[in-house]
């Protein structure tokens, strides 16, 4: 090589050392901050995970580990005890209301999203900003009417589990956006050759459309699955102070309700937290790559 052509090339490979060390250095300090993020979000979870195995003494503690003048001991006995109180029975009512709702949504959901992607009809428009509109109202504002109307269907109170499914499922629909959005992204000849094969709207639905549709489906069933498995608000507020038809928010908010009931019930208060956490966030992990694939392919305009 020319000495010209080595003069002419060395500026070039300095200009790309430099483009790769700026990267590398902006790299290493996007990656320190979200160490950071990380560790601070994980901070209130590892130090409930460690209260929930602290034996001695019960109360709230400042510390964590340890105390110079306070004992601590460790042990399983919060987890015992939790199958020793009401936490069974809240439990099992906190995952039948929550799976039949993930049942119940999905399938309005998915119905819903199709209908309004591949059909065309008159009110469609219409139809759907208006349930646009509608949803900008928070549901808190329903909170009074709801509670009466199933107090006088005889759903609130003792009968609450029953009533919550009712309430969780009634506007279903309204929660079609990101499940459109997703169908709209695939290809409407798929549902024309079916049909000219002779396949029914349901066939075409079932056999074709949710198949290649599973990332959406999973995110539907997750999402209508978490929010009854964490609501309190609600809950509480149709429920009363019955606890053989509480949840677990509502029945383990109940345990801290007073100073009394923290310094004797907050250890087996944050080994609760761990039990009702660790079905969510197991699902969570397995199903994750489903989940983001669902919103991502469901963030488009439809």
């Amino acid at each position: 090589m020319k000495k010209t052509d080595s003069a002419a090339v060395q500026p070039v490979m300095k200009k790309h050392m430099g483009i790769k060390a700026a990267n590398r250095i902006s790299n290493t300090i996007l990656y320190v901050i979200l160490i950071l993020m990380s560790i601070i979000w994980l901070i209130p979870f590892v130090c409930i995970v460690v209260q929930s195995f602290r034996v001695y003494p019960t109360g709230m503690s400042r510390y964590l580990f340890s105390h110079p003048d306070i004992s601590f001991r460790w042990g399983f006995d919060n987890y015992i005890n939790l199958w020793k109180s009401n936490f069974p029975k809240w439990y099992l009512n906190t995952f039948i209301i929550a799976l039949f709702v993930a049942v119940v949504q999905t399938v309005i959901v998915l119905c819903m999203s199709y209908t309004l992607s591949r059909f065309r009809f008159k009110l469609r428009a219409p139809m759907m900003k208006f349930m646009l509109i509608l949803g900008m109202f928070p549901g808190m504002l329903t909170m009074i009417i709801l509670y009466q109307v199933l107090k006088d269907l005889g759903l609130a109170l003792e009968n609450a589990v029953p009533g919550l499914m009712l309430v969780y499922v009634a506007s279903s629909g309204m929660g079609y956006y990101v499940s459109k959005g997703f169908f709209d992204t695939i290809p409407k000849s798929l549902d024309e050759a079916a049909r000219v094969d002779g396949a029914t709207r349901a066939q075409v639905l079932f056999k074709i459309i949710l198949p290649l549709a599973k990332p959406i489906v999973i995110y539907t069933i997750l999402t209508a699955f978490m929010a009854p498995w964490g609501d309190f608000v609600f809950a509480k507020y149709i429920v009363g102070v019955n606890p053989s038809a509480y949840n677990v928010a509502v029945g383990l908010q109940d345990w801290l309700s007073t100073s009394a009931n923290v310094s004797e019930n907050y250890t087996k208060f944050c080994a609760g937290g761990v039990v009702v956490a660790i079905p969510v966030t197991i699902l969570f992990i397995c199903l994750q790559r489903y989940y983001v694939e669902g919103v991502t392919g469901g963030a488009v305009k439809g």
